[in-house]
């Protein structure tokens, strides 16, 4: 296992589309050049000369892409990074498409803007190939830092799916306790996805070199009974897997997840705390409310390190240095003054901002892990 740095940082997965994917060409040239040279891209002037004279292809638009959204997240100063899943459409639509078992049924909204295409599983899910060790090969070849592959769980694509299959092999005992049968139905689902697609996965990108995997899980405490599943499903997706594995679970009540989480075996978990915070300076229980659950974290002796987001993706605002630095200084105090037990990130994936607020908030992050740094050592 790697050496851990105090307050390291990483991403934590997504970020918008490069802003020169636009149908506009004169604003597709005008931004690849501005961010070109902002992030110190290798040949962006070709780029930019293929812009104009229209000789860029699809699959080509999106190698950049990811070149340069892996630059943006390096020229910020993380250390853990990835290419802001310029490949991919949604996080559940897109791992879907590869898995035998689903049908999609039709477009649900999941705020605003965001929609994506909901499937049922109708048969036993099976992987048609691993769908992320091409990209993850791309990145690696392109990256000049540590790179953190993000990959949706076994729980989350089994609790955003219609069940149209696991739920009529229990029809005969349905009637006599619905519950039951459909929390059965739900745990042998999650653990097939783990068995049959996740694993798999998790195990390609190994081979391919991985180091360091993100399982994201946004969908974990939303049924708070359902806290064993979850924590099983993962356990079985990264059985037999030499990697360092993070995962991630954003907005919820994380006290519900207690005490299965104690068995879950991964080295870090990411959450989200910002967007309940205040904008305060400070390391006391009310200006840092948003991180008082870390207490809950601490009280149960967990075994894991915690990456508490310290910047707030659904917002405009740029968090100062300053109030990073207190986020994080908070976190270390509560977590047993243990600065190798936390880890520096946002909330969550940064896809709805913009790439000027969004590398702003990235570079504040890292300058404020800095000053943390600084008190603390």
């Amino acid at each position: 296992m790697r050496k851990e740095k105090v307050l390291e940082s990483m991403e934590v997965g997504s970020l918008s589309k490069a802003p020169f994917i636009s149908k506009n060409k004169e604003k597709a040239v005008r931004l690849a050049e501005e961010w070109g040279r902002r992030l110190e891209v290798e040949n962006w002037e070709k780029l930019v000369e293929d812009l104009k004279k229209n000789k860029v292809g699809e699959e080509q638009l999106t190698d950049w892409a990811c070149i340069y959204a892996l630059r943006f997240f390096e020229n910020a100063g993380l250390d853990i990074i990835y290419d802001g899943e310029q490949r991919r459409k949604e996080m559940y639509e897109y791992p879907v498409y590869f898995i035998d078992g689903f049908e999609f049924k039709g477009v649900v909204k999941v705020w605003d803007y965001e929609y994506y295409r909901k499937a049922a599983v109708v048969s036993k899910p099976r992987l048609k190939k691993p769908y992320h060790v091409e990209e993850f090969l791309f990145a690696k070849k392109h990256a000049k830092k540590p790179l953190k592959i993000p990959i949706t769980g076994a729980y989350t694509l089994a609790d955003w799916s219609f069940d149209e299959h696991y739920i009529k092999k229990r029809e005969d005992t349905y009637g006599e306790n619905p519950r039951q049968a459909m929390r059965d139905s739900k745990l042998e689902f999650a653990i097939d996805l783990a068995k049959e697609v996740i694993r798999p996965n998790v195990k390609a990108l190994a081979e391919a070199g991985a180091t360091h995997i993100q399982i994201d899980e946004p969908a974990a405490a939303a049924k708070p009974d359902e806290a064993d599943i979850f924590v099983e499903s993962f356990n079985e997706s990264i059985k037999g897997i030499n990697c360092e594995v993070t995962v991630h679970i954003c907005y919820t009540n994380y006290a519900w997840l207690f005490p299965h989480l104690l068995e879950i075996k991964a080295d870090n978990l990411s959450i989200s705390c910002s967007n309940a915070d205040t904008k305060e300076l400070g390391i006391d229980d009310k200006s840092r409310r948003g991180f008082k659950i870390l207490q809950v974290f601490q009280q149960h002796n967990v075994p894991f390190r915690i990456a508490p987001g310290v910047i707030d993706v659904h917002t405009e605002y740029i968090e100062p240095p300053e109030l990073v630095r207190d986020r994080l200084l908070y976190a270390v105090r509560i977590m047993g003054n243990d600065p190798y037990r936390i880890i520096t990130c946002n909330d969550c994936g940064l896809r709805t901002r913009s790439w000027e607020v969004a590398y702003q908030k990235e570079v504040n992050m890292v300058r404020g892990a800095e000053l943390a740094r600084r008190v603390l050592t």
